[in-house]
């Protein structure tokens, strides 16, 4: 017989071994650079593809194909990020659902909340940022009357709507959240790319640096809408420029939540969310006045001061400092994320 004492070391030793091998399946001992140049690459390279019938005819975004190509558009991140780590990244990770934080969702009650949180808060961060544009003179908004709004439902209508502009703008305000659940479909195209495989990827270098890298290839991936005049109306570098920045910021706060939750399902919901809200100042903007998106956008300038605060705030409540750790599971199966 041997003795219970004399196969102690060894046990331990493949425990540690089994523990080393799990947090190498979840976050990579470095980073794959190869996939990663592949994964830019691919990702980029499909949105222009996709893209391409808006620029060949010159009618950029009035193309009528638009409504059809923009969706598509949202899952090239997500094909690019499946090819990688099936066909370019070794070794491959194990399992690949966790990896990309598909799946497990635990703990359960902190991604639930965190996905609420998200929807809530990336609205709440457009809903802001068009009234501190507000406050510092940038619009005119008109919260009785709702008369820009009013005129946009005249010009879309030959009939007088029985229904007052405030109670279609309260309605359209209720449903973000329903239009958020709707969006993730789109959205979770982008983040099985970008949170799901990417932030993860980059993560050896270390939390800040894969949060902005992460983000900067984000915005830069944007650039066959961007530079025809899509989000800012500038249809040049200074547009792909803003759409970085804003994307760096926001990526930031996406991100946070896919490391906090180990799951990109809060990414996902909140992305939908901020995609439902981006045209809350057409809700509430004066009639007959003007707003620059370069400031006033869901991504402009303004917002970007809303986001950094919020950062700030969870950088100095130590929330970057708490990520997924790993616990052990039985020899047959891989480490889970809590």
């Amino acid at each position: 017989m041997v003795s219970v004492a004399g196969m102690s070391a060894p046990i331990q030793s493949d425990q540690a071994s089994a523990s080393a091998r799990d947090q190498s399946d979840i976050v990579p001992a470095t980073v794959p650079w190869t996939a990663v140049v592949v994964f830019i690459v691919l990702a980029c390279g499909l949105a222009w593809v996709v893209a391409l019938p808006l620029w060949l005819d010159g009618s950029g975004l009035a193309n009528p194909l638009a409504a059809l190509l923009l969706p598509v558009i949202m899952f090239t991140p997500g094909i690019a990020a499946l090819f990688v780590v099936f066909m370019v990244q070794r070794p491959r990770p194990r399992p690949i659902a966790e990896y990309l934080g598909l799946w497990p969702l635990r703990p359960v009650g902190r991604t639930i909340w965190m996905t609420v949180f998200g929807i809530v808060g990336s609205a709440l961060l457009v809903i802001v940022g068009v009234f501190l544009a507000a406050a510092l003179g940038l619009v005119q908004l008109d919260l009785v009357n709702f008369s820009g709004f009013a005129q946009v439902l005249q010009a879309a209508s030959t009939v007088d709507s029985p229904i007052p502009v405030g109670a279609i703008v309260l309605v359209q305000l209720l449903l973000i959240p329903f239009a958020a659940l709707l969006n993730g479909v789109l959205a979770l195209g982008e983040e099985i790319g970008w949170r799901g495989w990417l932030l993860q990827s980059l993560r050896p270098l270390g939390t800040w640096p894969a949060l902005l890298i992460s983000g900067v290839v984000w915005g830069f991936w944007h650039s066959p809408l961007i530079l025809l005049g899509y989000n800012f109306g500038q249809p040049n570098l200074f547009g792909v420029g803003l759409m970085i920045g804003g994307c760096m910021f926001y990526g930031v706060l996406l991100g946070w939540m896919r490391l906090r939750t180990g799951s990109i399902w809060p990414a996902v919901f909140a992305h939908g969310a901020f995609n439902a809200a981006a045209g809350f100042l057409l809700l509430v903007v004066a009639a007959n006045t003007s707003a620059d998106p370069v400031a006033t956008g869901p991504l402009g300038w303004v917002t970007w001061i809303v986001m950094a605060v919020v950062i700030v705030l969870l950088v100095l409540t130590g929330q970057f400092r708490t990520q997924p750790r790993l616990q052990r599971r039985p020899a047959t199966h891989w480490g889970t994320i809590s």
